[in-house]
């Protein structure tokens, strides 16, 4: 049988030649695919205006902002609700996509439409649904390495 594979490129080489060795074919053109597993969900249990749970995709958060206990979710569809705390929704996210800014806000970085310096090491981001949030001095440094400034 023949697959194409889908890994990053640390694991590429290892599953290939694993493959190979038990006698799969690697081929682009092949109908069937072998993909690498996420360790981040790809859905959040949230709940709604109406505090009925639904599953939320993380590809639609724009950003999660804390509000002492509260924790609003922001999608393009309206804003959901979480019961868990910050840094549990941090580590539940791919820190390839999300960044948090502040002790109260992880953004999604396709939803950043403006960055303007501010002072005292500080940046003001304006996302696409027009929310302005601020990037606070103890994470100025790792928001300049995520958005490579």
């Amino acid at each position: 049988m023949r697959f194409r594979i889908s890994v990053s490129d640390d694991n590429r080489d290892a599953v290939r030649e694993y493959l190979e060795a038990h006698g799969i074919e690697i081929a682009e053109d092949s109908e069937y695919m072998i993909t690498e597993a996420s360790r981040y969900p790809a859905f959040l249990s949230v709940r709604d205006g109406r505090r009925e749970r639904v599953r939320l995709s993380t590809d639609e958060i724009i950003c999660i902002e804390a509000f002492g206990k509260d924790i609003e979710i922001h999608t393009p569809q309206g804003t959901f609700y979480s019961q868990e705390r910050m840094y549990q929704l941090e580590s539940l996210l791919d820190p390839q996509v999300f960044l948090r800014i502040s002790k109260s806000v992880i953004i999604a970085r396709n939803h950043v439409r403006k960055i303007r310096p501010s002072l005292s090491m500080k940046y003001i981001l304006t996302l696409t649904d027009g929310t302005v949030v601020d990037v606070t001095r103890s994470y100025y440094s790792d928001f300049r390495r995520f958005f490579n400034l």
